[in-house]
């Protein structure tokens, strides 16, 4: 069973930066990038950022790019998300997880989430 720990989220004012990080244990996929996702107050999980295994390649959704910076620490198990210059639109709770694509279209590699830590972004 593997374990996704997320964890640095809080209330932090428009323009504010925040970082998040997800602590991974227990079984670890090395076939899937890992990726972060969040959900706004009343709405669905939609991806935010992924990175490869190594780190060399990012990829972000358009909300975000040039803000945000997904960065891994694979020693530490451990991947995290910058947020800057963060925006009321920005409030969400964030999740990690493994990842993997088609088509475009990113996706929970695990089938399994872990219990998100809440970004509040206030205006």
């Amino acid at each position: 069973q593997v374990q996704l720990v997320e964890s640095g989220g809080g209330l932090v004012q428009a323009g504010g930066s925040r970082r998040l990080s997800c602590a991974a244990s227990g079984r670890t996929f090395s076939d899937s990038f890992m990726g972060w996702f969040r959900q706004a107050p009343g709405k669905g999980r939609k991806f935010v950022a992924a990175v490869s295994w190594r780190g060399g390649s990012t990829y972000y959704t358009d909300s975000v790019k040039g803000r945000f910076i997904i960065s891994r620490n694979n020693a530490k198990n451990t991947v995290y998300l910058q947020m800057n210059t963060l925006k009321p639109e920005d409030t969400a709770v964030y999740y990690c997880a493994p990842v993997t694509n088609q088509w475009g279209s990113w996706t929970n590699a695990l089938g399994a989430w872990g219990q998100g830590t809440l970004v509040t972004v206030s205006s």
